[in-house]
């Protein structure tokens, strides 16, 4: 699959999304995302249901023409991250067979979290690509625990799905002019279980397909013999989703392994703490992303660039490094200018995107 068409266009595969949870992109507007050549972002359904609250969106007329963004948005069902607050303390809620009793500030306050709710929250942000509600585990969990996430991930998956058939009539949608619907797959590193999640799926029959669960190991390092499993069992032609991942490095190898659709923090959180990545290549034409150490990290707080007045990378066109200096965003940081991160972001979403235009060179060249 060279293209995915969207709602709100067609974005070019492979493609990175960076994470907008509420709706923006930390330190940058969307005009500056336009600019790094940005083409999705991806959203999270539960924090937009309760930040700024889904009748402030359908207000709007979607989450698109709020935040004046002409491109698609994936929505995240929210699920991980209620799990992951589960996890933390059973008295933030309950897990049934077909929903979660969630109670956000441990009080007798409750919010119902279930598969049809997970869908129609992200049909009323008019989302571009819309995902399932999965039970979420952890690497550690024993095997029974990842049995009953795989069993619960499937139930909930078909109950999405026809939920999702029925929101199609309400909001009118037609023909290839809808949005997508994507399942993850759960089974953590028993590949058995992956297996049969993955078959279950795809007999329910999806756009789409997630990796679910940890792409890393508890030493951080990519878990890549259960990763490619995984990229296998997905259908041929279907979107082949490497969720929460990653590094530049791991998802040129997850790249080869099929995966064509990417998203993580890393970028903007890493630009925040003024850690920049930076093409060990002269100019973007030089750029050898097969290459071992084809990029390195600057740490603009460095002393060496108090004074340093090239751009921060000779290979990127972004806006920071076509106009400022090293000295100059370091300026910035040390005076605590939120220009600083700003620029940083910028600088290294420009990064990732085109680390995606070399990975779909690759594509259109026949190298991989």
């Amino acid at each position: 699959m060279k293209k995915l068409d969207l709602l709100h266009g067609s974005v070019a595969l492979p493609a990175f999304f960076p994470d907008g949870t509420y709706g923006n992109v930390k330190t940058v507007d969307t005009f500056d995302l336009y600019g790094c050549h940005i083409d999705g972002i991806v959203m999270n359904a539960f924090h937009l249901f309760n930040k700024p609250g889904l009748a402030i969106v359908k207000k709007h007329g979607g989450i698109n023409r709020f935040i004046r963004w002409d491109k698609p948005v994936l929505t995240d069902s929210g699920g991980f991250q209620v799990f992951s607050l589960l996890r933390e303390n059973e008295k933030y809620g309950t897990i049934r067979k077909n929903e979660i009793i969630f109670r956000p500030n441990q009080d007798e306050e409750k919010i119902i979290f279930s598969p049809q709710k997970c869908i129609q929250m992200q049909f009323a942000v008019r989302s571009d690509i819309i995902m399932c509600l999965d039970h979420c585990t952890h690497p550690d969990d024993e095997y029974m625990t990842q049995k009953e996430s795989v069993e619960t991930t499937v139930r909930w998956a078909k109950i999405c799905k026809d939920e999702y058939e029925t929101q199609l009539k309400n909001y009118k949608y037609d023909g290839e002019c809808r949005p997508l619907l994507f399942a993850i797959i759960q089974g953590g590193s028993d590949k058995a279980l992956r297996k049969y999640c993955a078959e279950k799926l795809t007999e329910i029959g999806f756009d789409g397909f997630g990796f679910g669960g940890w792409p890393v190991d508890k030493n951080g390092n990519l878990v890549d013999d259960i990763l490619k499993y995984t990229a296998e069992l997905m259908p041929s032609g279907s979107v082949k989703y490497a969720m929460g991942l990653g590094r530049p490095e791991e998802i040129v190898r997850c790249a080869d392994m099929g995966y064509n659709l990417f998203d993580c923090v890393i970028p903007t959180r890493e630009a925040r703490h003024r850690r920049l990545y930076v093409y060990n290549a002269e100019n973007a034409d030089c750029i050898n992303i097969r290459k071992d150490g084809f990029y390195s990290y600057l740490y603009i707080a460095d002393d060496k660039h108090a004074a340093d007045a090239s751009p921060v990378s000779g290979a990127c066109d972004c806006l920071c490094c076509k106009n400022f200096s090293r000295a100059y965003v370091r300026h910035l940081f040390n005076a605590k200018d939120p220009l600083a991160e700003r620029l940083a972001t910028i600088h290294n979403l420009r990064f990732y995107s085109m680390l995606m235009e070399n990975l779909r060179k690759e594509n259109r060249d026949g190298c991989v």
